[in-house]
């Protein structure tokens, strides 16, 4: 999963980037001025299935799920997004969009912030659309993409966005291509003060992003990057003292995965234990792809035992025994959870 953060100069965006992350990347402005940087973090996805596999078979490797992080340089405008198309490139291949606000001082108007950053979005949408259609009418054979295009220029142009335009899945393919910002999934990240550490963001911004539509978190970026350096023992009795149920890290990740609407399939072995992110609705076919192409070319069945009832039993002998290990064909959808082996020829 890639997340990219996005947000105005000040709002603690590179704050909340090291407090997920870990990492020490600089804060408070960049080297030499208006200097653009841009940071990359990656975390594992903590899960306790994963980590009782592990204990079972002693593979020689564990991986967890991932979500890559990109914390994009602050921008000031229009103007910066219409001068950076490498940047712009970049922002369009992460998969979903957190735009961090500053909600930590009285000076703050986190919903004009949001206004501004969706506004910005939805320009720089509408730009490649334009440059779109001007080429459109100089090729041959690709007319079914105008009447689209057109309805998206007319979204835009509203000022409403591409993220509740309804499509068709040909539709859907055909604008795949494009990375439009104002269509990736969003989460509204608001940067509080130390006091409310912990809290939901207030409820007069709940009720506005939940009637346009968008998720929310509320994380106090500054407090609960220093708690996230802090070891185990230290992080857990620390939080517990302030009145924070669970570590912002894991707060995100939750919010990251209902946003996409991921679950997670596991594979077990000798050689390794792993998880594997895919979106809920995945068939078998489409899920035995994510390990690699061969296997979903080459789907014979997949053998699915759901992970709870694997740990209830012991073993896949015993799954087998109790016929609880079943053999699925390539349409069946995918369980969070489900602990597979594909079947393949190629």
């Amino acid at each position: 999963m890639k997340v990219g953060l996005i947000g105005r100069r000040g709002s603690g965006k590179t704050t909340i980037f090291n407090m997920l992350t870990g990492l020490e990347a600089q804060v408070g402005g960049y080297p030499g001025g208006d200097k653009a940087e841009i940071h990359l973090g990656v975390i594992k996805v903590p899960d306790q299935r994963i980590d009782r596999l592990a204990e079972i078979f002693q593979p020689k490797k564990t991986t967890y799920a991932e979500i890559r992080f990109t914390d994009f340089p602050a921008n000031q405008g229009k103007d910066d997004l219409k001068a950076s198309s490498d940047l712009l490139s970049q922002m369009r291949e992460v998969e979903a969009i957190a735009l961090v606000l500053r909600d930590f001082d009285a000076q703050a108007d986190p919903l004009k912030e949001l206004n501004d950053l969706l506004a910005e979005m939805t320009f720089a949408d509408l730009v490649v659309v334009e440059n779109r259609l001007g080429r459109l009418k100089k090729e041959q054979g690709k007319e079914q993409e105008l009447p689209l295009l057109e309805r998206c220029r007319k979204a835009l142009e509203n000022e409403e966005g591409l993220r509740n335009l309804s499509l068709n899945p040909d539709e859907e393919s055909l604008l795949a291509g494009f990375g439009f910002l104002s269509r990736k999934p969003l989460l509204a990240l608001f940067n509080t003060s130390d006091e409310r550490a912990g809290q939901p963001p207030l409820p007069a911004y709940e009720e506005e992003l939940r009637r346009r539509g968008i998720q929310s978190l509320a994380l106090a970026g500054k407090v609960e990057m220093e708690i996230a350096q802090l070891n185990e023992a230290d992080r857990d009795a620390f939080l517990k003292e302030i009145g924070i149920e669970e570590p912002a890290r894991a707060r995100f990740i939750r919010a990251s995965y209902q946003l996409l609407d991921l679950i997670s399939f596991l594979t077990t072995g000798k050689d390794e234990v792993r998880a594997w992110t895919i979106k809920r609705g995945t068939t078998a076919r489409k899920a035995a792809g994510k390990i690699h192409s061969d296997i979903e070319r080459g789907f014979i069945r997949a053998e699915v035992v759901p992970y709870e009832e694997f740990i209830a039993l012991g073993s896949e002998a015993k799954c087998r025994e109790a016929g609880k290990l079943r053999l699925e064909g390539k349409d069946y959808v995918v369980r969070d959870g489900d602990i597979i082996h594909f079947r393949f020829n190629v």
